[in-house]
């Protein structure tokens, strides 16, 4: 029999493959599939759930689970179709093979397809959906698009500098959908189809949940995959960062300007290279010389001081041999060894090697946090391989790059929150590059990166902020002005940054 159940799954098998349904969450199922030995136990971006009474039904031909208002339902092919309470589709794999029914088509396209990548257990994993041209579609995180609605569009699953992939889907038919696997792929949401594909992969991983409003399924997405910690009153307030403050005197001088002048201030960003060294993660001295004088000075007058912390690690740096003979670093598969060339030659921690994290937190720990500095810019989070994503070149603790890449900003935002936790601090708030599902519970507040100072970028983060909170993240903003590009004497310069102050107004931070 393909169909059998336990007392939590539904469990279809047939040709090799094996997939697994489950209540995962109020409305809500988690589907796993693989063709090989075993099903994934990775939680990614997934909490473990609350108990759910879900009812599982096996016939001779059809088998199907029920969990609130969500229904799943195998047909005698195997085909899975998602149902809300009231009977309506809300999703039906997409299959033209030959066999079913009215289905049946000469094409050999499959709803879910495994095409093997050949001397290794691994496949390129595509998962189908009938298009509805009824359909609008919401989130997929961060990207640098016009559209608010991305029916239509085609989406690339890879985090970059200014693009957070964050693959939750919202539906205006009632449903929400994670495609909880953080392999590089792509994403396509066509009238006649909807694709989700994983370029390497064993498994088929997704959580789908149904609701009656937005609102309910955000709802049971946000307890599914964590909620944001509250946000301390300091992150309410401005935020004053500049490319750079080359020095602590510089610094200073601009937080007593602004308490001369009686302008409200709450944070200063101490940028990048205030550093020694690349992966050194410590103050230089010459320019830096009484950290904890600065912070004090800062914290008597209300401000908060932020440090920018860069993943990357610099051959020169004093921990690089270290952490190389340790196996804290991302590694190259052919060629130089390095990831990055900026300012001189790096290549970044493994933020998904627990060891690796403890390690860097330590650090920080001892040249910042000691000194009271509780807020960090976690700055070049995707990681950033400087216009060579070159996906196939790069491994982590935890696999190769096009398998696993997209988790790197979520563990990378758990490096520090995890430490600060384990320090007592409460409403934890670090800023950070690049999220994925899940992030918000590490105290995320992402920004939309390196993005250009023009008009036609100012629209595009309208619709990045609003489909980045629609993905989960409630913390966002944007650098007001754009981050490169700008004309400090072009008039429509000085009105972009007039319009981009007016939209931070609105900004959960500015």
């Amino acid at each position: 029999m393909a169909f059998r159940k336990t007392d939590k799954q539904l469990i279809y098998t047939n040709n090799g493959e094996t997939v697994y349904v489950e209540a995962w969450g109020e409305n809500s199922l988690r589907v796993r599939a693989t063709k090989t030995s075993e099903i994934s136990q990775n939680s990614w971006a997934l909490l473990e759930p609350k108990p759910c009474n879900s009812v599982i039904e096996v016939g001779e031909k059809t088998a199907s689970i029920t969990n609130g208002k969500i229904k799943a339902i195998f047909n005698e092919f195997g085909w899975l179709t998602y149902y809300n309470q009231k009977g309506e589709t809300l999703l039906e794999e997409f299959w033209r093979v030959n066999e079913g029914g009215e289905k049946t088509s000469a094409l050999a396209v499959y709803g879910r397809e495994y095409k093997p990548i050949v001397g290794t257990s691994d496949y390129k994993i595509t998962l189908r959906y009938e298009g509805n041209d009824r359909e609008k579609i919401y989130g997929l995180g961060q990207r640098q698009e016009r559209h608010l609605n991305i029916k239509g569009c085609t989406l690339e699953l890879a985090q970059r500098n200014s693009q957070a992939n964050i693959p939750f889907a919202l539906s205006n038919l009632g449903y929400g959908l994670l495609w909880n696997n953080p392999a590089i792929g792509q994403a396509t949401f066509a009238n006649n189809v909807m694709e989700w594909t994983a370029n390497c992969s064993e498994h088929i991983d997704l959580w789908i949940t149904a609701g009656d409003t937005p609102a309910e399924i955000e709802e049971a997405y946000a307890e599914a995959t964590g909620k944001v910690p509250m946000m301390p009153e300091y992150g309410t307030g401005f935020w004053q960062c500049k490319l750079r403050y080359k020095t602590q005197e510089e610094l200073m001088n601009v937080a007593r300007e602004y308490k001369r002048r009686g302008l409200p201030i709450s944070v200063i960003v101490c940028d990048f290279f205030h550093w020694t060294e690349q992966g050194n993660w410590k103050f230089d001295p010459e320019f830096w010389p009484n950290p904890q004088g600065m912070v004090d000075e800062l914290r008597e007058m209300g401000i908060e001081l932020m440090v920018s912390i860069w993943p990357t690690v610099d051959v020169n740096s004093e921990n690089y041999e270290e952490m190389k003979e340790l196996g804290y670093l991302v590694r190259s598969e052919r060629a130089t060894p390095t990831n990055m060339n900026f300012m001189g030659n790096e290549v970044f921690f493994d933020a998904m090697n627990p060891k690796a994290r403890e390690y860097v937190w330590n650090k920080a720990k001892e040249n910042y946090y000691k000194y009271g500095i509780k807020i960090f810019w976690l700055d070049e989070a995707e990681p950033d391989y400087m216009f060579h994503y070159d996906f196939d070149n790069f491994r982590y603790y935890n696999g190769p790059a096009v398998k696993v890449s997209n988790f790197y900003p979520f563990e990378y935002a758990k490096t520090f929150y995890e430490g600060q936790d384990a320090e007592g601090q409460k409403n934890i708030l670090n800023l950070i590059r690049c999220a994925w599902a899940g992030s918000q519970r590490f105290g995320a507040l992402l920004w939309s990166g390196d993005v250009h100072s023009t008009f036609e970028c100012l629209r595009r983060q309208f619709s990045a902020g609003l489909n980045v909170g629609l993905s989960g993240i409630p913390w966002w903003t944007t650098d007001i002005g754009g981050f490169t590009g700008g004309n400090i004497k072009d008039p429509r310069f000085h009105e972009l940054l007039i319009r981009w102050f007016q939209f931070g107004v609105f900004c959960p931070v500015t």
